[in-house]
């Protein structure tokens, strides 16, 4: 079984999403399920089907919470270096082409999200960046060519 890695505040979110999921949607589910029986013939019941396909989304997405906390392994970035970028680093990057900044902060996969600046480091530019310290510049290959980025900064977010 492949481990997940998960910061603590990445584990916790999971936990709260799970345990909303398997207590208050449930419920909310299977009362749309009640209630689309109660309107009859189940074979041309539009709302029953998407009650149906609601609950087995819902529990699709249960599973494989439980299955992600039950192999994830914390790692309490507040042990890791400050000067290196690693998970949980908040990196400023300068682009060398167009000398565009930007700050990413490094985070597990399942942690990703790009409109707060948290990339993976399973990313291109993630992987890219990992590693590196201050000044050192990275030559990632992204979809549209090749980009080389100068560490301005490295932080722990």
């Amino acid at each position: 079984m492949e481990r997940v890695i998960l910061t603590r505040e990445g584990y916790e979110k999971m936990a709260k999403e799970l345990t909303l999921l398997s207590t208050k949607k449930r419920r909310e589910v299977a009362d749309m399920l009640e209630k689309a029986r109660a309107h009859g013939d189940l074979r041309e019941n539009a709302e029953y089907d998407a009650a149906k396909l609601a609950k087995q989304q819902l529990e699709t997405r249960i599973g494989m919470l439980q299955d992600k906390l039950a192999r994830a392994e914390i790692v309490e970035v507040s042990d890791l270096p400050t000067d290196i970028a690693l998970l949980g680093a908040k990196v400023e990057i300068i682009n060398i082409e167009t000398e565009e900044t930007f700050i990413y902060i490094l985070v597990p996969q399942d942690e990703t999200d790009f409109e707060k600046g948290k990339i993976s480091i399973t990313s291109p530019i993630g992987k890219g960046l990992l590693g590196k310290t201050k000044d050192e510049i990275a030559e990632i290959v992204v979809p549209a060519g090749i980009v080389k980025l100068r560490i301005i900064s490295i932080s722990r977010s």
